[in-house]
């Protein structure tokens, strides 16, 4: 595995590949950072590096730029369930925990309840590109973003969805 720092205008990212796919992204000082990242992963470039930054660059320059790199996040399939189902969240759009779970649970076949989508919106180990960002709790506040909730504000804000007011934040992470 190899790794990368990677610049954006809210701090340093680390991305991991295998050389070919985008398997982690985070944000250095985020919960769970590198938590599939193997003990022994070296420095370097590859294509992929590009591509991302390429993609950070253009999505923080406020466009929509399409994932046109493979992306393989690893985790357990319930985790992965979440995870598809987080990239379907259009851009400038959220959820709440409710609605993802009700989602999940129509495509696992039973029911998911909210709190067990969180821990998996919060172990997402491929930020932004894998946007958990858009997933908000049902009452209005923004809570539950590893990457901080200072960040999910900019984040939403640069996205078009976060109107003055529009949400509650919850610093104390409730």
């Amino acid at each position: 595995m190899l790794q990368k720092r990677l610049e954006t205008p809210l701090g340093p990212v680390t991305a991991m590949s295998d050389g070919l796919s985008l398997n982690g992204l985070w944000f250095t000082n985020q919960k769970y950072y590198g938590s599939t990242l193997p003990r022994l992963t070296v420095m370097g470039d590859r294509p992929v590096f590009v591509q991302v930054q390429t993609w950070l660059t253009d999505y923080f320059a406020g466009k929509q730029p399409a994932i046109n790199f493979p992306v393989k996040p690893e985790g357990t399939p319930f985790r992965q369930a979440v995870w598809q189902e987080l990239q379907q969240i259009p851009y400038g759009e959220v959820r709440t925990y409710g609605e993802l779970a009700a989602s999940v649970g129509d495509r696992l076949g039973h029911f998911v309840g909210a709190q067990a989508i969180g821990g998996a919106v919060g172990h997402n180990p491929i930020s932004l590109v894998i946007p958990c960002h858009r997933v908000v709790a049902g009452d209005g506040d923004l809570t539950g973003y590893a990457g901080g909730l200072e960040r999910k504000q900019n984040l939403l804000r640069l996205e078009g969805s976060l109107k003055t007011d529009a949400f509650r934040v919850n610093f104390e992470g409730k």
